[in-house]
């Protein structure tokens, strides 16, 4: 149970970094998306054009690191959730065990009446 929540913790820790370096990567493009424009208008002729270019395929590529970033986010989103819910099995599974072992040592020690117990209970005195 402690490893589980040690992946857990991991995981949780792998999307904040993962969102962090998302927003910081935004920023970032922000900032230079705004810089660029000033900056555009001052060059003129094939130096402008070459700029521009160089400024669109920039984005291009940190366009890509965003979508990259966002989908290694979504998967850890994902394995979250599946652990959550293996891990909720798994527990459902240990309690429904725990009560029928705990039923069965009732019967077996003559505290167990019918319906709330081991199915036609035989304890005369419950």
């Amino acid at each position: 149970m402690a490893m589980v929540r040690v992946e857990e913790q991991a995981t949780r820790n792998g999307i904040m970094s993962l969102e962090q370096a998302f927003t910081g990567v935004q920023r970032c493009q922000q900032d230079v998306q705004s810089k660029s424009d000033t900056i555009a208008n001052s060059y003129g002729g094939e130096d402008g054009k070459a700029y521009n270019g160089l400024m669109r395929k920039w984005d291009e590529q940190v366009s890509t690191i965003l979508v990259s970033l966002d989908r290694m986010i979504d998967e850890l989103n994902t394995s979250l959730t599946e652990q959550g819910k293996t891990q909720g099995s798994s527990s459902e599974a240990i309690n429904t065990a725990y009560s029928r072992s705990s039923s069965v040592f009732d019967e077996l020690q003559g505290l167990n009446s019918g319906p709330s117990g081991v199915a036609g209970g035989t304890n005369p005195t419950a």
